[in-house]
């Protein structure tokens, strides 16, 4: 990096990619050098709508390029490690999306690379930054009602009950890491660890309920217990009919604590009350994507831009950390060995799954 230019990356994906990552790159004040794709011509066009120099259908080329400091890896998910390999081979931090990897073996192996490398590594569990999720976790450490001990993260939407929904080919393959659990499930996972702590166990099934041929799950349904005693239940689905339904809830031995959107709310004994969300948790504005880019279903999920703004905070992160800047701890950003945790659980799950059993999830 030349003093006082700012610093560079390269996006990897031309999907999710450039909805999300390229936008929120911008925002944390990152230079956007170069767009891959593996589709040339796809590439070259969204480059062009979003006025990014160069453009390629080859990773080592865009790595080559002058002024390169970070690779934002917005792929499918079996395709995560290679690239990551590739990535800090050439000496660049990379960010890298959710599901991390083809499982906790993988993983390891793309954290142990990143050590070597000696560069910043951040996965993309961007909803640490998300408001009502931050103010959770914030008001759960604070002991807003005392030592937790049951738990319950439910959502269900209609998306993929609708037969003529349109998936990436990768989404549909449960080889190719595709599936709910993974897509959202991930998230939730992430969000029990940073604000209730290690799994333990997991009793699973994983269901595809969508009428459709896939090999992908669309479906989960978990209970768990953590190493910190806390006993829950996380279920999810996208292709239930239907009405809207969302739920987390925490329960302690001082009361109860739950989200309605983004606003907390508490109740220890004396009535329901909303808590005031900390200035610092407050998220810009959704800003959707150019309506050009929203072709599928699986756009569709990004088209309200919810997530630019805590991706651009996650970004701003990877900034302030390759500059060697202070970083607030709270909310904090997830690293690969997040991925490497989080990576364990869901294969625990999938393997609960898949026996009809209660699986320990194994720690590295």
């Amino acid at each position: 990096m030349t003093t006082g230019e700012p610093l560079g990356a390269v996006v990897v994906g031309t999907g999710f990619g450039v909805i999300t990552h390229l936008r929120a790159l911008r925002g944390a004040g990152f230079a956007v050098r170069a767009l891959v794709g593996r589709d040339a011509e796809k590439a070259a066009a969204r480059a062009r709508l979003f006025d990014v120099e160069h453009s390629s259908n080859s990773l080592a080329t865009a790595l080559a390029l002058p002024g390169v400091d970070a690779v934002a890896i917005a792929t499918p998910p079996h395709t995560h490690a290679a690239i990551a390999l590739e990535s800090f081979a050439a000496g660049k931090h990379v960010v890298c999306e959710k599901p991390f990897a083809a499982d906790a073996g993988e993983a390891r192996e793309m954290l142990a690379a990143a050590d070597r490398a000696g560069v910043v590594h951040l996965l993309g569990t961007e909803f640490r930054f998300g408001t009502g999720q931050a103010h959770l976790t914030r008001a759960m450490a604070e002991g807003v009602v005392g030592a937790p001990r049951l738990a319950v993260f439910m959502l269900q939407i209609p998306s993929l009950n609708d037969p003529r929904a349109e998936l990436p080919a990768w989404w549909e393959h449960e080889s190719e890491g595709g599936g709910w659990l993974g897509a959202y499930g991930s998230h939730v996972v992430d969000q029990i660890r940073v604000t209730l702590g290690e799994f333990d166990w997991v009793s699973a099934t994983l269901q595809t309920l969508a009428p459709r041929v896939m090999t992908a799950d669309d479906t989960y349904t978990v209970q768990f217990g953590l190493t910190t005693g806390v006993q829950g239940f996380m279920h999810s689905s996208c292709a239930t009919g239907g009405q809207f339904l969302a739920a987390t809830k925490i329960t302690g031995d001082g009361g109860s604590v739950w989200l309605q959107g983004d606003d907390l709310w508490v109740d220890t004994g004396t009535g329901p009350r909303q808590l005031e969300t900390p200035a610092d948790l407050v998220n810009g504005a959704p800003v959707p994507p150019p309506a050009e880019l929203l072709h599928t279903t699986y756009d569709m999920w990004h088209s309200t831009g919810m997530d630019l703004s805590p991706y651009t905070q996650l970004y701003a992160v990877l900034r302030d950390r390759i500059l060697g800047n202070d970083v607030a701890p709270d909310p904090a950003a997830a690293t690969f060995r997040d991925g490497v945790a989080g990576q364990a659980v869901l294969d625990a799950i999938r393997r609960s799954s898949r026996e009809n059993t209660r699986v320990t999830v194994e720690h590295a």
